[in-house]
């Protein structure tokens, strides 16, 4: 009896204890976002006199001199949406197709085409910025979204991701039996696959509009004009701005503006998070 007492109280020792170290990771993460907030409501002169917790009362105000400033932060809304929506989806759905033709199909060369698709992730974007941005030159398309999304369709991380997710959820079996069927190769892959491996291309369409989204190196090399700009350039922008017109209060609010479209996509794909990571982790 004192032995199962003993082990009861371990076991509800060890759940406080888990909970605490939870409870402080959420307030660490959240705390960052409610300082943020915070300073998005205060003045440009509040902010100069350091960090209090409690809001202001200045941040409709911050909104409308960010909104009827001089650049065009609209336009740079639009601009990333489209970059990194297009992105996420034909990211995702092309690095699918790729990571079940890799899985479902046997052919010469299988195992040499994978491990070279990985070694293309060693290579940092930074090496090739060079010759990408001649090639955009010599093809016309500077101040144009196809740079920015056509090369985003190859992500071998998220091939990589989709690949160990379906070897533990997409078993051979269902393929074949599509095939008696009578079902065709694209049928299969869109009406079968697609949806069986649907948390893990929410994990994948999360984390790829996230990273497109905010990316400032590649699309600040391509885009010059203006109305072509992302919110990232624009964001830069607005803090390399000269000490006579830098208004701290504005850059707050433009971040807390920039990141309300990724905080709406998570929401609408977070259920899928803990069981995409989850399974796509485990190799069966």
């Amino acid at each position: 009896m004192n032995t199962k007492k003993e082990k009861g109280l371990g076991a509800g020792a060890r759940r406080l204890i888990a909970y605490i170290v939870l409870i402080l990771i959420v307030f660490m993460c959240l705390f960052w976002f409610y300082v943020l907030i915070v300073n998005a409501t205060r003045s440009k002169g509040e902010l100069t006199k350091g960090f209090t917790p409690i809001p202001s009362t200045h941040f409709f105000e911050n909104m409308n001199n960010l909104f009827h400033g001089t650049l065009p932060v609209l336009s740079g809304l639009r601009n990333s949406v489209i970059v990194a929506a297009f992105t996420a989806i034909l990211s995702t759905y092309f690095s699918t197709m790729t990571a079940y033709a890799i899985h479902a199909y046997d052919f010469r060369f299988k195992k040499g085409i994978f491990t070279f698709i990985l070694m293309i992730m060693m290579i940092p974007t930074q090496v090739t910025a060079l010759g990408f941005i001649q090639l955009v030159q010599g093809m016309k398309l500077e101040d144009n979204f196809i740079p920015l999304i056509v090369p985003a369709i190859a992500a071998p991380v998220t091939f990589y991701y989709l690949k160990q997710y379906m070897e533990s959820n997409l078993p051979l079996s269902l393929i074949e039996a599509a095939r008696i069927d009578g079902s065709g190769e694209f049928h299969t892959f869109n009406s079968i696959v697609l949806p069986l491996m649907k948390p893990a291309i929410a994990v994948q369409m999360i984390f790829t509009f996230v990273s497109s989204w905010n990316n400032y190196f590649t699309p600040a090399l391509i885009l010059h004009k203006d109305n072509m700009k992302t919110l990232p350039i624009l964001l830069a922008q607005l803090r390399s701005a000269d000490f006579l017109k830098f208004d701290m209060g504005q850059v707050y609010a433009m971040i807390v503006f920039s990141i309300l479209p990724v905080v709406v996509v998570y929401l609408i794909l977070s259920r899928f998070i803990v069981g995409g990571v989850a399974a796509g982790g485990v190799k069966g």
